[in-house]
């Protein structure tokens, strides 16, 4: 079998020029329509609202979730999920206790002088 006469890698970028022929024209082509929809909307007096339009999804996603949340989560599963949390938070909250009262007795215990036998 005889090497091919050229670098694959060569063969690999000729193959996807084409590719990213297409996609510069699509940019280019995506952004003339946005230039020409922003000019007829200037030309008509109209203000762009596609910030109105993106606050006004955004208000509808929150709303959409915080119906979610409130319809498809038993409240008793939420009380029960919260009991179990502060439980878990107060065992943690012991446990720090007692490592601080060691590590106080601890140092104390280190910073007295030593007593030796007395002579």
């Amino acid at each position: 079998m005889q090497p091919l006469p050229f670098d694959p890698q060569w063969l690999s970028a000729a193959a996807n020029a084409p590719l990213l022929a297409v996609i510069v024209w699509l940019m280019h082509h995506l952004k003339r329509g946005v230039e020409i929809r922003l000019a007829r909307e200037e030309e008509r007096g109209c203000a762009p609202h596609a910030v109105d339009e993106g606050l006004r999804a955004r208000e509808e996603l929150a709303a959409f979730k915080l119906e979610v949340a409130r319809t498809y989560v038993p409240l008793s599963l939420i009380r029960d999920v919260d009991q179990r949390l502060t439980q878990h938070l107060l065992r943690i909250e012991g446990k720090l206790d007692e490592v601080s009262l060691a590590a106080t007795a601890t140092a104390a215990i280190v910073q007295q002088p030593s007593r030796g036998p007395t002579k």
